[in-house]
């Protein structure tokens, strides 16, 4: 199957072109979720609060949530799928129609990996982390996935004294790019997190992963990628977790208009998070849900078309009300925004001048359970 098209997103739109689109397009809310959270897990601070479970057990539980809307899952190579069980996951697919979106390389768990794994300054791990990313590629490839997510939890420092930067940053582009041409075809969706388990993780920001994607496309060599790249198909393209984008003080609507610009959005991971703070990936909507609007309004302008994967860490409820919670969030801000005033918004977006105040008083009535109590908003000065 080719790859998903997201050169639409770039589309640069006038005033009426966007207001039409806003009023004709609605968001797909295809969710996804991650395996590695269906079994409690390990803990600095406290036991498993629940029993672990295998990876049948899991699906188990997966399966029961389609009804629900659970329409993709993603996991992990070697931990989560490896060669031992692939077929127990097509089975699971073929029988459930769940899809399998994505196989990520597990590259920040392993002892190997205590001084990095791409951009790892020591060749035998540095190049044992490329082969298990090339071989996850082939995975994607051969289950028909429509991305692998990387994520580079372990490539990092602490102290930054006399730290070469650069040539870190040039050693995970270049391992990367060397995986991609190993198995042209397959699109990357990179996942910015700034900081846990390393002081500090390379490309850490939403804008860093947007160079990452530059530094390696251009030095992608095989002919597939080439050609991919010459009809404006991004490959090195982002995963931005909105706990990841919180935890670096960045805004969630601006943050994931940068790869919406070019074309790059493969996927979104969501939850929600405290700005800064330790990563606590918590439901989707329970911090912020302002953001939450604001967000799916930013993708609803850019016409995202891709999955809502949930990407959270349900410690103390059980992880199908957990993803039904999530699920139900992102759903009932979406409702929340396809009955705003499209035609207003654009108009006082566009005349602040004559809107003084406007877009605030109207949202709080938006989100207000009986706005008639509420005087009513104030008219814009066209």
């Amino acid at each position: 199957m080719p790859i998903p098209d997201l050169r639409p997103q770039a589309i640069s739109r006038t005033h009426d072109q966007m207001l039409d689109h806003l009023r004709s397009f609605e968001l797909d809310l295809k969710f996804s979720a991650g395996i590695w959270y269906f079994s409690p897990p390990n803990s600095r601070f406290h036991d498993r609060y629940q029993p672990e479970l295998s990876i049948e057990q899991r699906l188990d539980i997966a399966a029961d949530l389609k009804d629900y809307g659970l329409v993709g899952l993603e996991a992990h190579y070697p931990n989560e799928i490896n060669e031992e069980n692939v077929d127990l996951w097509r089975t699971f697919s073929n029988d459930t129609g769940i899809r399998l979106i994505t196989v990520i390389p597990l590259l920040f768990w392993d002892k190997q990996f205590e001084f990095g794994s791409l951009s790892n300054p020591l060749e035998r791990p540095r190049r044992a982390a490329i082969e298990r990313t090339k071989r996850t590629f082939e995975l994607n490839r051969e289950l028909d996935t429509d991305f692998a997510v990387v994520w580079p939890g372990i490539d990092g420092y602490e102290n930054p004294f006399g730290v070469d930067f650069t040539g870190m940053r040039r050693r995970f582009a270049e391992g990367l790019a060397e995986a991609m041409d190993a198995v042209p075809g397959v699109r990357v969706a990179f996942e910015p997190k700034p900081y846990e388990p390393r002081g500090r993780i390379l490309f850490g920001t939403t804008p860093e992963g947007i160079l990452l994607g530059h530094m390696v496309e251009a030095m992608l060599t095989a002919t597939e990628n080439r050609r991919l790249l010459d009809e404006g198909h991004a490959l090195c393209c982002m995963n931005p977790e909105i706990g990841h984008v919180l935890m670096g003080f960045e805004d969630l609507p601006y943050a994931f208009s940068w790869p919406l610009s070019e074309g790059r959005l493969a996927h979104s991971h969501w939850n929600s998070q405290p700005l800064g703070n330790y990563d606590q990936d918590l439901n989707v909507g329970v911090v912020a849900p302002e953001q939450l609007e604001a967000l799916l309004y930013t993708l609803k302008m850019y016409g995202y078309r891709g999955y809502y994967g949930i990407d959270i860490n349900p410690e103390r409820m059980p992880v199908d009300m957990a993803l039904k919670i999530s699920m139900d969030a992102i759903r009932a801000a979406n409702d929340r925004i396809n009955g705003l005033e499209h035609e207003a918004i654009l108009f006082a977006r566009e005349h602040p001048d004559k809107s003084r105040g406007w877009l605030e008083a109207y949202l709080i009535r938006a989100r207000a359970p009986h706005p008639e109590l509420l005087r009513p908003v104030p008219p814009i000065r066209q």
